[in-house]
């Protein structure tokens, strides 16, 4: 397992277009959520990183969901090479996880370069404007640590973005697997000797 870190996208950076299909088969695109925060997540099925949060990340999905913020999670792994991140494994995850978000599935890997995802997981959020204002890590814990999983950074992120004050500009990188890109097709940023 190669830990890779966020690339950390510049704070204040626009949210990328996305148009992708769900889990449940319809068309979820960046534009249904205009005029509404953004969490945007990377994740996939198979990673231990993502197995290790998992259960946070329904958590989060249902607290956050419910006050108003946009929440969606990506795949964009190859499923060719991981058979587990297939989209019909991706419909299991999402019902068996309890993810009240789109589960989306970036199978051209297009929407994972346009935000210069790097890990899963790798978070993202925006303001109501779609501006970038926290990228990074939803916590201190990763398999094994011992430390428990708490969603503090995230949801920090989240409750200021609510409040609509200013998130910390100091904010520590997601780390995790990483993306597993097509063959030939990787990304100029890719980083496969992992933390930076």
């Amino acid at each position: 397992m190669v830990k890779t870190a966020s690339t950390m996208l510049p704070l204040g950076t626009p949210a990328p277009e996305f148009s992708l299909i769900n889990v449940d088969g319809r068309t979820v695109s960046l534009s249904d959520y205009a005029g509404t925060p953004l969490l945007v997540m990377f994740i996939c099925n198979h990673c231990p990183f993502v197995k290790h949060i998992a259960d946070e990340l329904a958590r989060l999905g249902a607290d956050y969901g419910a006050r108003g913020v946009g929440i969606v999670a990506i795949n964009s792994n190859d499923p060719s090479s991981h058979p587990d991140d297939s989209p019909e494994r991706m419909v299991h995850e999402a019902e068996s996880r309890g993810y009240a978000f789109p589960y989306l599935f970036d199978e051209e890997q297009e929407v994972a370069k346009a935000y210069r995802a790097a890990c899963t997981p790798d978070f993202y959020v925006f303001d109501s404007a779609h501006r970038l204002v926290y990228r990074g890590q939803l916590d201190d814990s990763r398999p094994n640590s011992g430390i428990p999983v708490t969603g503090r950074d995230l949801r920090a992120a989240l409750d200021a973005v609510l409040a609509g004050q200013a998130v910390a500009e100091k904010q520590r990188a997601s780390l995790g697997c990483n993306i597993k890109w097509k063959a030939g097709d990787e990304p100029e940023y890719y980083n496969p000797a992992g933390v930076k």
